[in-house]
C-alpha cells in the first residue's frame, strides 16, 4: 500500500468511483489485509529482541 490507508477505514470506503470521467479504484480488502500483514511481519523483522530471553540458572551455593 503506497499510502498508508487504515483497512477500517478501506471497507468502510466505496471500492470504485466515478467523478469527472476518471475512475479510481482501490485494491480488494482481501489484498489490503494481505498487504497489511506482510508490512507488520518486516516491520517485526526489524526488531532486535528476541521472542525469549536467556537466563543463566545458577544452583544455590555454586561458584563460577
Amino acid at each position: 500500500m503506497a499510502d498508508n490507508i487504515d483497512i477500517k477505514q478501506a471497507a468502510a470506503d466505496p471500492k470504485s468511483v466515478l467523478i469527472d470521467g476518471e475512475r479510481v479504484e482501490q485494491h480488494s480488502l482481501a489484498e489490503q489485509i494481505e498487504a497489511d500483514k506482510y508490512l507488520r511481519s518486516l516491520a517485526a523483522r526489524k526488531k532486535k529482541r528476541l521472542p525469549f530471553q536467556q537466563l543463566a540458572v545458577r544452583p544455590p551455593g555454586a561458584v563460577f
